[in-house]
């Protein structure tokens, strides 16, 4: 983090088991508002249990993890997520044979007072807040150029598109700080290049804090400022994206140690 950056997220010594499998060990890590960072490592790290701990579905059990000040431990992660944290799933998490806009419309969830009286009276009240929540998705769409498929089922479109659909959902909650787990996964190398462009875009257009799990090094490299490297539920190296890769033990981590020559 820059030096006077006001922190978006703070997570101080964080660790988590799983029986006997110690999943992560003590990670600490600071994220300035309205960075970009990135989350890597090998698979089973622990990245993604890092980011299971901050949205609240695996709490750590040792550390602290707090959010503008606020501490996340034993809040659920509907409550955190009234806080301003949204996320995506490293598998597309989309409601089958629903369309487009539907899917994009499930972001406005936790917005949504369900009241009889206002279903009783729909054209009095339940109407006014069916009409704001459906302007803030036209924006959303607007912004991540869903117009064309919004009205197809999210079973027939490409990949690509159910990942900016699922991206859609996630800025539909209002987020201001967005966790994306491998957005980019099975992606060709143009659709990789167009979701790269709308997370730029929506961190710009919205003022996002983005921490961002990434396995494709040359995204890692062009869009984060810095990053964080886990190996076997520690951190080994952090820092600019660039020095923090070519670091040797991260180095070690992805290849194995080099072999003396006979």
């Amino acid at each position: 983090m820059a030096s006077g950056q006001e922190p978006a997220l703070v997570c101080s010594n964080v660790s988590r088991w799983f029986g006997g499998l110690h999943a992560l060990k003590g990670v600490s890590v600071t994220i300035g508002r309205g960075d970009i960072f990135g989350l890597v490592g090998p698979n089973g790290s622990g990245k993604t249990t890092l980011v299971n701990a901050i949205t609240g579905f695996y709490p750590p059990q040792e550390g602290s993890i707090t959010f503008e000040g606020r501490r996340l431990n034993d809040l659920k992660p509907h409550h955190i997520a009234r806080c301003g944290i949204a996320r995506t799933f490293q598998n597309v998490a989309l409601f089958r044979g629903m369309t487009v806009l539907d899917n994009i419309l499930m972001g406005r969830h936790i917005f949504m007072n369900p009241n009889p009286l206002a279903s009783l009276f729909y054209w009095w009240w339940a109407q006014r807040e069916e009409i704001a929540h459906r302007r803030k998705v036209e924006e959303v769409i607007d912004l991540l150029q869903l117009e064309s498929v919004r009205d197809e089922h999210v079973d027939v479109i490409p990949l690509g598109l159910q990942k900016r659909v699922e991206l859609a959902r996630a800025l539909c909650a209002e987020p201001r700080f967005l966790v994306l787990d491998e957005p980019m996964a099975g992606m060709n190398q143009e659709e990789k290049e167009y979701m790269v462009r709308f997370i730029l875009d929506a961190q710009e257009a919205l003022g996002l804090t983005v921490l961002i799990i990434e396995h494709h090094m040359d995204v890692v490299t062009a869009i984060c400022g810095r990053i964080l490297v886990l190996n076997n539920g520690a951190a080994i190296a952090e820092g600019p994206a660039r020095e923090a890769i070519a670091d040797p033990q991260v180095v070690e981590a992805y290849i194995g140690k080099a072999r003396d020559v006979a």
